[in-house]
């Protein structure tokens, strides 16, 4: 079972730039911790993984913004082309809170958009450097 998620609220949604990032995870000896990250506190190593979860928010269009976003990591199932075959790989799976220009608010996940399951190995790094700590 995997407790850990970070969360990331943008103030003004749709400007990418500004954002807290807040990972939740449990130390060594089962105590749940919380550790906010500022932009400019996000390792330069790490900064295409940001970018990717961005990518996917930006692909939600024009009349939806994210104002907050949980990702948490888990297994899905995949289809290898090379393979012929259906796999389990590590993904971050995000779940999205949006706001409309009609202050309209609603929650989106993978089943209305599937690029929120981000199975990029350095999205998986990501999570697991803000939440192995």
């Amino acid at each position: 079972m995997n407790n850990s998620e970070i969360q990331i609220q943008f103030p003004q949604p749709g400007n990418w730039q500004e954002f807290t990032l807040t990972a939740v995870y449990q130390d060594a000896d089962g105590y749940t911790r919380t550790a906010r990250y500022a932009p400019d506190e996000i390792p330069a190593d790490h900064a295409p993984a940001m970018e990717a979860v961005v990518a996917a928010l930006v692909g939600m269009g024009e009349d939806w913004q994210a104002s907050q976003v949980w990702a948490r990591l888990g297994m899905v199932c995949t289809y290898d082309v090379a393979d012929e075959r259906y796999k389990y790989v590590l993904a971050v799976d995000l779940t999205v809170e949006a706001v409309n220009p009609q202050g309209g608010r609603r929650v989106f996940t993978s089943c209305d958009y599937p690029e929120f399951v981000i199975t990029n190995p350095a999205a998986v790094a990501f999570f697991k450097f803000f939440t192995s700590k």
